[in-house]
């Protein structure tokens, strides 16, 4: 391809509301351009870029088994009211209706179209296990769409789902997927890391995520420094802290004027914070009411919303004003586990057992000392704490540190939540109906065009991996006015080309150099090859744009050089 032929609108302009680099150097490449609020176009060379990673992503599918197929983009609600979750998506299921009052989804996800594929098509068990993915647009109307491709409202996407007999053969093709997108991101130049994850709004058993690590990522990657345990901080699980079991004291009724804070209260007190359980009041939203509950943790912990969120079953966490904290009862800076019948509550896990707490006494200026939590019954325990740096690995006994990463791929165990929802049923080897077992498997292939900027850029622009480049080298003609100069260019781009050599000529007459350097530095294709004053002396330069080296090189020792570089 020939610069001045190919649709290219490169700009020095940075993008207003671009703060990550990918979005700054997309827009001002010309791979994408922006129609609407989280709605982008892909111009030419990030169709090129969108197209190769569907593609490794496509092949890898393939060979795993699974077929490839194509849902509509857009779902009949009636679908989605079938398995519920009309009513739990909220409102980034974007609903509309057609001139007939028809009422219609645009699919963020597609569980319920594959189900109703293939209920009453799959009867038998002799037909499982079955795999079916499509990649395919999605929409979610997200609140705040930002960071451009990272996170828009509409996006590619590859999304798989599989039926099977049981359990057992559902783990078996979950392992599968994990291997299969392990190959993905590999193929990709990828650095990046599978870790346990919460399973959300999807649902199901158990669920791994597949980060790609960058600092502009948004999520808080827990990873070991004795294993390879890693893990979504919103899942993530440490050896429990313990110290030594103090001997249950007296319950006390302290006075603690003014002092509302853990740090303050048992400063006062001269207390252990260890030893002290800290009363986080949130207000739980579920899908016909709202309820305000207390979260119970140890004092020197933090409460992970989405552990807490889950151990409630709630669709969401809001915090609770003080009037509405007050209103209902309950004392803010004072709220205790003591007489707290009649309110939900949940205690976190660690907590179980310990005695001699410090505990607010639901009243203002006090506190209890020597409470003992065994002495409660009924009580309701869940992991709710975020693991911190330097806490300990249960998996090795090593030390837990953060990172942050780009969710590019999530594998879900769904096991028979939608099936069975759908009435979606097979007949066993004893001839007894039984709901599809399932899992589903999603690659943000879109996503996977920007996450490849964030962990691959410098400066001055993109650097694009081998497998992803629009174009492997960049020809440079210094002056395309100058015959010699543009001829050789020609010469060693027609010879590329028959070596099957991804090359992009740029023989624009009225670019200055230093212009067609900027654009190639921007860009980022792999190497450059410059041919200027130099050629006269049969010499001409291989740029590396990831160390920006340049390498004399003899005129026709040239293209073999470039072949042993990409190879």
């Amino acid at each position: 391809m020939k610069f001045s032929k190919l649709f290219i609108p490169t700009t020095k302009e940075m993008p207003s509301d671009a703060s990550l680099p990918s979005h700054q150097f997309l827009v001002r490449g010309g791979f994408i351009a922006q129609t609407g609020a989280g709605i982008y176009d892909f111009m030419p060379l990030g169709k090129i870029v969108l197209e190769k990673i569907r593609a490794i992503v496509k092949k890898e599918m393939d060979e795993a088994g699974a077929n490839e197929v194509q849902f509509g983009f857009v779902t009949p609600l009636t679908l989605w009211q079938e398995s519920g979750r009309a009513l739990t998506m909220g409102s980034e299921l974007l609903r509309f209706k057609d001139r007939k009052n028809g009422e219609f989804v645009l699919s963020p996800t597609n569980e319920e179209a594959v189900v109703n594929m293939v209920k009453n098509r799959v009867t038998s068990y002799k037909d499982l296990p079955l795999h079916l993915y499509q990649i395919n647009t999605k929409f979610r109307d997200e609140a705040r769409p930002r960071f451009g491709l990272m996170r828009g409202r509409e996006f590619l996407m590859k999304d798989g789902y599989s039926f099977h007999s049981s359990e057992e053969d559902l783990v078996r093709e979950f392992n599968l997927m994990e291997e299969t997108y392990k190959k993905v991101y590999t193929k990709l130049g990828l650095d990046f890391r599978v870790v346990e994850a919460d399973s959300g709004a999807i649902g199901g058993s158990g669920s791994k995520e597949f980060h790609v690590l960058a600092s502009s990522g948004e999520d808080t990657i827990v990873v070991c420094d004795g294993c390879n345990y890693a893990a979504n901080i919103e899942a993530a699980v440490r050896k429990p802290n313990k110290k030594e079991v103090l001997d249950s004291s007296v319950l006390e009724k302290v006075y603690t004027p003014a002092q509302k804070s853990i740090e303050e209260v048992n400063t006062y007190l001269g207390t252990d914070p260890f030893f002290s359980m800290k009363a986080v009041i949130k207000k739980a939203i579920y899908e016909n009411r709202k309820e305000i509950v207390v979260f119970f943790i140890r004092g020197v912990d933090e409460l992970e919303e989405t552990k807490a969120c889950n151990a409630l079953n709630a669709l969401e966490l809001v915090d609770a004003i003080e009037e509405e904290i007050i209103e209902v009862g309950l004392v803010p800076g004072y709220c205790g586990i003591n007489g707290l019948d009649g309110y939900t509550f949940v205690v976190d896990c660690e907590l179980q057992g310990e005695n001699n707490l410090v505990i607010g006494a639901n009243e203002v200026d006090y506190h209890y000392k020597g409470f003992d939590l065994s002495a409660l019954k009924d009580v309701k325990y869940f992991d709710l704490i975020a693991v911190k740096e330097g806490d300990i690995c249960a998996c090795c006994g090593g030390k837990l540190s953060y990172t942050k990463g780009i969710e590019a791929g999530h594998i879900f165990q769904l096991g028979d939540k939608y099936s069975k929802a759908m009435n979606a049923t097979f007949l066993d080897e004893n001839g007894k109906a039984k709901p599809f077992i399932m899992g589903c498997y999603g690659i943000g292939v879109s996503r996977l065009v920007a996450a490849v900027i964030e962990q691959n850029h410098d400066e001055k622009g993109c650097i694009w991996t081998k497998s992803t480049t629009p174009f492997m080298v960049d020809i440079i003609v210094s002056n395309s006015k100058n015959e010699d100069e543009k001829n050789m260019g020609e010469k060693i781009y027609e010879e590329l080309k028959a070596s099957n050599v991804e090359v992009i000529l740029d023989d624009r007459i009225n670019a200055r150099f230093g212009f067609k350097i900027g654009d190639f530095e921007l860009l980022g294709f792999p190497y450059a090859i410059i041919i200027g004053k130099k050629l006269l002396d049969g010499i001409v330069e291989i740029v590396d744009r990831k160390t920006l080296l340049k390498t004399e090189v003899k005129i026709e020792e040239v293209v073999s050089k470039i072949l042993n570089l990409i190879k």
